[in-house]
């Protein structure tokens, strides 16, 4: 009990992230550079979802995997209950469920790899999280054969241009994956160097038990 101020600031972080990536993943990144359009490559929520792998990977650090895991969902009920209301109900099933497996399994992959070199627990386990995210996340809010749990985005399912480059046409949501994911891997990367910073600052405990 006496760890719970702790981790108080971790699960306000994490839960602040989602409901931000939920509501910004609404909106394409309506900018054009020559021909291309970034509406057809990418959402906003791109730019801010990977920052959740760092909180995760920081929690795991400093506290071990079942305290992270503890922030993981409690950072997902905030989060889901909150995104219902600034998003729409298909959304937030999507991000809840794609966000407590790919953070989960983030989890168990870092502490697998703890005693490895600094910055490998969090790239391996922020590359796989972000790919397995990505899938779930997508194929959940916006493909036509996930209609069941909510009417989907006709802007979403309009056949675009493959990542408005190609001939060959895709549903506009397979492009959004595909730049997202891009871009999460981007950022992950650059979310390195902070995680260098902040985890000399965070400390580390290591942990009891998995």
């Amino acid at each position: 009990m006496r760890m719970i101020p702790s981790v108080l600031p971790f699960m306000a972080v994490m839960a602040a992230v989602v409901v931000a990536s939920n509501f910004l993943v609404q909106f394409p990144v309506d900018y054009a550079i020559g021909s291309l359009n970034l509406a057809d490559l990418l959402t906003w929520g791109a730019f801010t979802y990977p920052v959740a792998f760092l909180i995760t990977d920081l929690a795991n650090r400093r506290f071990g995997p079942g305290t992270a895991r503890l922030v993981v969902v409690c950072g997902f009920v905030i989060a889901v209950a909150l995104s219902i209301w600034l998003a729409t109900p298909r959304i937030a099933v999507a991000s809840g469920s794609a966000f407590l497996v790919a953070q989960l399994l983030d989890v168990s992959i870092f502490d697998r790899l703890r005693d490895r070199t600094w910055w490998l627990p969090p790239l391996v386990s922020t590359i796989i999280g972000s790919c397995l995210d990505t899938v779930i996340f997508f194929g959940l809010a916006f493909s036509d054969a996930a209609g069941i749990i909510g009417p989907g985005d006709a802007f979403a399912t309009e056949m675009a241009p493959l990542l408005g480059l190609f001939a060959a046409e895709a549903p506009r949501w397979v492009s959004w994956a595909l730049g997202d994911l891009a871009v999460k891997l981007v950022v992950g990367l650059v979310m390195l160097a902070p995680y260098g910073v902040l985890r000399s600052l965070v400390g580390e405990q290591a942990p009891a038990a998995a």
